[in-house]
């Protein structure tokens, strides 16, 4: 299909068709050369503006493919006076035209290049406005709130005290809890889109860099039966159902006086401090944890490696025995609230060795991400969505601090107004080139 947009879609197709054709129908006939001869024979479709895709006049000519008639058809449509479109300009017309906002218009391009159904979907959810409108919702809560403060602020010399209304704190504190939905449903779908950064940890000789291998399928890392083997953090970008994961091997984390394994290992701890989770591993037989303080709100999983060599050591079902239990806490170095909670928790038993677990370890992994999950309102997100609504949530926070000490009321309105100005750069409303330029220019040609 080779689409053209623009003031002279109209009058090329007058000139390629040789007919005028009808709004919105579909015309069969030739497409025609400079001299009357047919090109190929195909379907014209035309889109008066502002009733398209791009908001302007929107010739479609559709054929029989192939790249020579293809092309032929191209140059013809060039030859009449339209240019080659830069990647993405459909799309960026449709979003200078008001027919698609920035996250409607990115989401376009996250549905082309999604690699799972769920992705698909939240791309589709975005796509037709979801992000977009829950964005709005919150952006008009900011605006009522503000206009009360500001409005406030200029009667502050009234008799009635508006400051002192409980509600100004109640209507703050809805607001940020609104941003944690947000996030968490944005999150949701950043995950989707880029998938999963899952790091290995645990002490050595536990089974690290066979996972990795298992996972990856390739054998990426050396495996020894010498401790302090991997002594750097290896890396591997695997696909598990369409979902992308980046899995990072690392050193065994040990006191050690050897200076390069020693730089393995902070390595390690800040890989770990990077990731979206971490497959803590521990020895079915040794049963010792690693020593490592999980930063806050990271998630981890507690993996039991080799319980091919005794099953009977791996409690029952999934969990382990209250003496398994003990055995780890003595044994841990440094035993966090953090780790407490993963040995109260479900344990994945697998052995690496011979596959057991392995595929209820993916179906893991992929959970975090909510691949095949019912996710209420999932929608597809970048990076640069979550940066903007973080920035809001702070700001919208300092306001509520500040409303609930009653600390400098004025000051409060402009943290709303720095909350606002963050959601405009969500759906677009501001005026950067550069930024669109970025986003735009990352778009296949024909989008």
């Amino acid at each position: 299909m080779v689409r053209v947009s623009g003031p002279l879609a109209s009058s090329i197709a007058q000139t390629i068709t040789g007919e005028s054709l009808s709004v919105r129908n579909a015309h069969y006939l030739p497409f025609q050369d400079r001299d009357r001869q047919a090109l190929d024979v195909g379907i014209a479709l035309f889109f008066k503006a502002p009733h398209s895709y791009t908001g302007e006049d929107v010739l479609e000519l559709q054929g029989h493919g192939g790249a020579v008639v293809l092309d032929m058809v191209l140059s013809r449509v060039l030859e009449c006076g339209a240019r080659m479109a830069r990647p993405g300009e459909f799309t960026e017309r449709a979003f200078l035209n008001d027919k698609l906002d920035l996250a409607q218009a990115e989401a376009v391009s996250d549905l082309i290049d999604c690699s799972s159904t769920t992705a698909a979907q939240a791309a589709v959810r975005s796509m037709s406005g979801e992000f977009s409108s829950s964005v709005t919702a919150v952006q008009s809560e900011l605006t009522a709130l503000r206009a009360w403060l500001e409005a406030a602020l200029d009667f502050s010399e009234e008799e009635i005290d508006f400051l002192a209304d409980p509600q100004l704190e109640i209507r703050a504190q809805a607001i940020v809890d609104q941003f944690d939905s947000l996030l968490n449903r944005a999150q949701q779908g950043q995950r989707l889109r880029e998938g999963l950064t899952v790091v290995i940890a645990g002490v050595t000789n536990v089974g690290k860099s066979s996972l990795l291998n298992t996972l990856s399928g390739e054998d990426s890392a050396i495996v020894t039966n010498i401790e302090g083997t991997t002594r750097d953090v290896l890396h591997e970008h695997i696909n598990l159902d369409g979902v992308p994961m980046h899995i990072i091997d690392t050193a065994g984390l040990r006191d050690t006086q050897d200076v390069v394994e020693q730089e393995g290992i902070n390595r390690a701890r800040r890989a770990i401090e990077s990731a979206d989770h971490v497959l803590v591993l521990v020895d079915a037989e040794r049963l010792t944890l690693p020593t490592i303080e999980l930063p806050a709100g990271l998630s981890a999983t507690l993996v039991l490696n080799k319980v091919d060599l005794g099953e009977e050591r791996t409690g029952e079902g999934h969990q382990l025995s209250s003496q398994q239990q003990a055995l780890l806490l003595n044994n841990a170095a440094i035993c966090t609230d953090q780790f407490k909670t993963l040995l109260a928790e479900d344990i994945l038993p697998v052995s690496v060795k011979t596959g057991q677990g392995m595929d209820a370890l993916k179906q893991h992994l992929l959970s975090l991400v909510g691949h095949d999950a019912q996710v209420e309102g999932a929608f597809i997100a970048r990076r640069r969505h979550l940066d903007a609504l973080n920035s809001a949530k702070v700001a919208s926070l300092a306001a509520l601090s500040r409303l609930r000490e009653a600390d400098m009321p004025e000051l409060a309105a402009e943290e709303l107004r720095q909350a606002q100005l963050a959601l405009d750069s969500v759906t677009g409303r501001f005026d950067s080139e550069d930024l669109l330029g970025q986003i735009f220019g990352s778009f296949c040609i024909g989008k």
